[in-house]
């Protein structure tokens, strides 16, 4: 290779030296078809970012015509900035519905004609309209399941002709029957050709046509583009291999860099095997593998190895899209164990969750850098609450927060509407709330299946299950009024906006992210993997999912899960099957230590397990809180606990939050009972933290001696 720009020596220098043994061998190779197979921490973002580099400051590249590809506005965004600090600003990196809009609103007036059809930002409307006329009955969650369904249909490249034969065994999208669904399909592709509309995925299917039926458009956009680079390659669907297939018109001037064990976007239509069969259509290609982590610490690397091994076969369509999984090599130091945590239930599971990361945050680690990891959105609000209970600050990722979703706005409203006339109490208001909630579809199983209505329903179950919980705590003069104001105060806490604070996302919306510290929460058998997960391939990417979770911590590592769902509920649930082979003491063992000593040292314990007054077992949070069951009076001084409820009450207000934010009930029962004097003594009464004891400790001792 001959370097026109630069000496040889100083352009290696600056733009390879850097680069590990691998990354270099990405980068110093320019020509002819190249295969790079990245695993997760490993710089693949650096290593094709310095190639791109380094083939244009060494003549072989002209910035002009080379597009590199990648699959978020984001990812495109970093690495434009990355290409611009390399001094090469003029290299286009765009994610493939970008590249294919520019490409068809520059061609359009001479392959079609006239004005480009508006774009539409979401098929919802249409969709809603499609299904109105074809007199079917559809909510909002129904609408976006159809969306997704739809999608998935175009990015396979089916028509509503079509679509019948090939989405057998695909469920029913919406709660319809396929044929239904296809009635769908077909009447919103009507639509939209009656008002001149075009969607995201008919961006990509024209261009493809353009390019197919106009040779002249074709050698035009061919002799634009001469080197293609696309990341994440494992997550092509049929459509965009296709318009891939079409720039390139025959030639191999193609980089492609993936990592099939973070498949996890296959409901999408995306599939690995472009990237397993790379080396069949390019028998030429070159393969480099980036193994070395630089992300992860060595206790972190062992277990998202171990979780790839100990993969049993899946059978044949499982086995033919399972690559052989890399193995990655920590670079960095070591550094803390990973954290096992069985709880006995979900609020005990939050509680802890949120206890550890205010210790962590105490510790000096941002809050920023922490993140909370869940299946799926519905989870989240067991760790909101939590979390705001003990004033941690946190945003949620990929999904609205809980009281902002729609079916949770919508049964508010209808819940305070109820209250106005209903009489109910007690136990009886769990019934009536039930009875409300059932009309925006709730029911009290879960859905067969994922997706929208099972995340609806999630929400709905979330307020019948809070509900529960205040009838079980509060007794028979719980009324629904009194749930309602509930509801509307937590509400007014989440709504807080928050600029830094942990992270709550899904492990999807987790993808391409990293922490310092990640808690691995719900991990029973039925969410991880997800119960609608069947089939062999179905599980297998739910393992994937789950190694993408291990894979964004940086230093600590926390997993999580529940023997019951609800306080003194019957211990049913087992953990994650994939935890088998990651625990200590099972397949795979990432510690010398025995199961039994990791599992005594990390299992989280009940603050209370019997009533202190009457010696009851003790079945709810708040009860273990205050170790008194709800029948037996508290020995409290009530003259002290007006005084605190004063106190709170000028704190919430001054501070703008709710009371509760400050400190519950609950816990100020236990201070009027144990009546602390000093700031230890105070420090060791359940609901008070480090933070809290910081903020309000020395009042709350001066309102004590005070009464």
């Amino acid at each position: 290779m001959t370097l026109d720009v630069e000496n040889s020596a100083g352009l290696e220098e600056r733009i390879l030296g850097g680069l590990d043994a691998e990354q270099r061998a990405v980068a110093t190779s320019l020509q002819g078809p190249l295969c790079v197979l990245a695993g997760a921490g490993t710089g693949k973002t650096r290593a094709i970012t310095h190639r791109i580099a380094y083939g244009v400051h060494s003549g072989v590249y002209t910035p002009q015509r080379l597009l590199a590809v990648t699959f978020t506005a984001r990812a495109a965004a970093e690495m434009r900035s990355r290409l611009r600090d390399l001094g090469v600003p003029a290299v286009q990196a765009r994610t493939f519905h970008a590249a294919a809009l520019r490409q068809l609103q520059y061609f359009w007036p001479q392959a079609v004609g006239g004005s480009v059809p508006q774009l539409l930002d979401h098929k919802a409307g249409p969709i809603a309209e499609a299904a109105r006329r074809l007199r079917l009955n559809v909510d909002r969650a129904a609408v976006r399941d159809l969306a997704a369904e739809i999608e998935w249909a175009k990015v396979s490249m089916l028509t509503p002709d079509n679509y019948l034969a090939r989405a057998q065994g695909r469920g029913e999208p919406g709660g319809l029957e396929l044929p239904a669904v296809a009635r769908v399909f077909s009447a919103y592709e009507d639509l939209k050709s009656d008002r001149n509309l075009i969607d995201f995925e008919d961006v990509l299917l024209i261009t493809v046509g353009i390019l197919e039926e106009d040779a002249k458009v074709a050698a035009t956009v061919r002799e634009q583009y001469r080197h293609f680079v696309v990341d994440e390659y494992q997550d092509v669907s049929p459509l965009q291999e296709r318009l891939l297939q079409l720039w390139l018109g025959g030639r191999d001037e193609l980089c492609v860099v993936g990592d099939a064990s973070q498949t996890i976007y296959s409901f999408t239509g995306a599939t690995p095997r472009h990237l397993l069969d790379f080396q069949k259509s390019y028998p030429e290609a070159q393969l480099v593998r980036l193994v070395r982590d630089y992300r992860s610490t060595p206790e972190v690397v062992k277990l998202a190895n171990t979780l790839l091994h100990s993969r049993p076969s899946g059978g044949p369509e499982a086995d033919r899209l399972w690559a052989r999984p890399l193995e990655l090599i920590a670079q960095r130091p070591s550094a803390a164990e990973p954290v096992f945590l069985e709880c006995p239930d979900d609020e005990a599971e939050a509680a802890v969750v949120a206890e550890r990361i205010g210790e962590l945050i105490t510790q000096g680690t941002p809050a920023a850098e922490i993140a909370v990891l869940y299946r799926t959105n519905g989870q989240s609000e067991a760790f909101e609450q939590a979390l705001a209970a003990r004033d941690i600050p946190y945003q949620l990722r990929g999904g609205e927060r809980f009281f902002q979703r729609r079916e949770v706005r919508e049964g508010l409203l209808q819940l305070r509407a109820a209250s106005r006339a209903d009489t109910s109490r007690g136990g009886a208001v769990v019934g009536t709330v039930a009875d409300v909630l059932s009309s925006l579809g709730y029911t009290p199983e879960a859905p067969v299946g994922g997706g929208a209505v099972r995340e609806r329903w999630e929400s709905l179950a979330a307020l019948v299950n809070l509900a529960q919980d205040l009838a079980t705590v509060r007794g028979e003069e719980f009324s629904l009024n009194e749930l309602v104001a509930e509801l509307q105060e937590r509400a007014t806490a989440q709504h807080a906006p928050t600029v830094q604070g942990v992270t709550l996302a899904s492990l999807h919306s987790a993808k391409g992210l990293e922490w310092d510290a990640v808690f691995l929460v719900g991990l029973s058998e039925g969410l991880m993997p997800i119960s609608f997960a069947e089939e062999p391939y179905e599980v297998d990417e739910e393992r994937r999912l789950l190694y993408v979770g291990i894979t964004r911590a940086r230093l600590r590592l926390c997993f999580s899960w529940s023997t019951a769902r609800t306080p003194g509920g019957r211990a049913h649930r087992k953990p994650s099957r994939f935890l088998d082979a990651l625990r200590p003491g099972g397949n795979g063992d990432p510690s010398p230590r025995s199961t039994a000593a990791r599992l005594r040292k990390n299992r989280v314990k009940a603050v209370a397990t019997q009533c202190k007054v009457c010696g009851t077992l003790l079945n709810t949070g708040p009860e273990r809180k205050v170790g008194r069951c709800s029948d037996c009076p508290p020995s409290v001084d009530e003259q002290l606990f007006e005084a605190l409820r004063e106190w709170r009450l000028k704190e919430a207000t001054d501070a703008d939050v709710p009371a509760y934010v400050v400190f519950t009930d609950a816990t100020l029962t236990l201070i009027a009972e144990e009546k602390p004097k000093t700031l230890e003594a105070l420090a060791v009464l359940s609901g008070v933290g480090q933070r809290k004891l910081e903020k309000y400790g020395e009042a709350v001792l001066s309102v004590v001696a005070g009464s």
